[in-house]
């Protein structure tokens, strides 16, 4: 079945909303890691969890709650009520944009459905993002029930899947939204070469998103901030530190910083080289543009990374550094999506 052009705007629309509140949930749930908000609300209820505490009892028995758990025993003991608001508040607007999203997704899924707007390859894609929506929910009360145990601090592997499905969801809505945009024609030359570059940029950034992520939930933002060495070093003296030996590559914070910015080392280089590259073979305006957008965002990013690691985790520059990243990504799959269809220019 052909969709009518009105309903793929209409459904473009719909991706495009998804992508934008996942940036944006992005930008407040790095807020909550980095002020240690996250363990506030110590419990899920997905319907009666959307009415916060209001009286002055309410507020007291949250707090009573919050004392009953390692972070405040541990970490917090002796905060004011006036702090814990503080902190309540940063995962409490977490968990609702994670509502709203919920809503944004699901509420439009069962009108396109009930009018019979979707053909079959659409409503397997948009029932595939609302498994992946679901499954987020799921995974951050997961990664938030590791906190609230012995150590007051979120498994750092389950901080790490919840952020890789938050990108997933925001790939695949910039992905789809792509796919239901109509690009002006244009050749490309050297489609296939480019298409491998950016496949392969990718591909590493990829890995470097979740290796950031792994620097957020062991930390290791903290240990050596310096820049281009490490203090003295150019390689830490403790990155074998841990047996077994694979260990390292995951849970020794000076490894995994390591490792975090020789990524980001090889990600500017891709980017110089990709950007020399269009210009020196044949190349469309269109992948001229968007490896124009690419480098630019990859030297932002570089940049934003070098400031949050020598500011000891200033909290705008590491929350800018992870919005980055996300648009990074996003820059890319247009930049692949419109080599390959042989089109190009904008994707708004």
């Amino acid at each position: 079945m052909e969709m009518q052009p009105k309903d793929k705007k209409w459904l473009r629309a719909w991706f495009i909303s998804g992508a934008v509140l996942v940036m944006l949930i992005l930008i407040v749930g790095g807020i909550t890691r980095l002020t240690g908000s996250g363990l506030s609300m110590t419990d899920w209820k997905p319907i009666m969890g959307a009415i916060p505490p209001i009286t002055d009892a309410q507020w007291n028995d949250a707090f009573d709650q919050y004392k009953q758990f390692p972070e405040y025993q541990q970490v917090n003991r002796g905060m004011e009520l006036s702090e814990f608001k503080y902190i309540f508040f940063w995962e409490y607007l977490h968990r609702m944009l994670g509502r709203l999203i919920g809503i944004v997704f699901l509420v439009p899924f069962i009108y396109f459905v009930a009018r019979k707007k979707l053909n079959s390859k659409w409503l397997k894609r948009s029932v595939w993002l609302l498994i992946l929506g679901g499954s987020q929910g799921l995974m951050g009360w997961y990664m938030v029930q590791s906190g609230l145990v012995d150590v007051p601090h979120v498994n750092p592997y389950r901080l790490t899947a919840h952020l890789m499905l938050a990108f997933t969801i925001f790939a695949f809505c910039v992905w789809y939204a792509a796919d239901l945009t109509k690009f002006n024609s244009q050749s490309e030359p050297r489609k296939q070469e480019l298409s491998k570059w950016l496949k392969i940029l990718f591909g590493v950034v990829v890995v470097q998103v979740v290796w950031g992520a792994l620097v957020a939930g062991l930390d290791a933002g903290h240990v050596y901030n310096t820049f281009p060495k490490m203090y003295q070093y150019w390689v830490p003296p403790e990155i074998m530190a841990l047996e077994p030996w694979y260990q390292n590559f995951t849970e020794n914070s000076s490894t995994v910083q390591f490792i975090h910015r020789s990524l980001a080392a090889l990600i500017g280089l891709m980017a110089i080289g990709y950007w020399v590259r269009l210009f020196t073979v044949p190349s469309s305006n269109s992948a001229k543009l968007w490896g124009g957008i690419i480098f630019v965002l990859v030297l932002v990013q570089y940049a934003l990374g070098v400031f949050t690691l020598i500011s000891h985790v200033q909290i705008t520059l590491a929350v800018m550094h992870q919005f980055v990243a996300l648009l990074l990504v996003g820059a890319i799959l247009v930049g692949i999506y419109s080599i390959r269809e042989n089109r190009a220019q904008t994707i708004l």
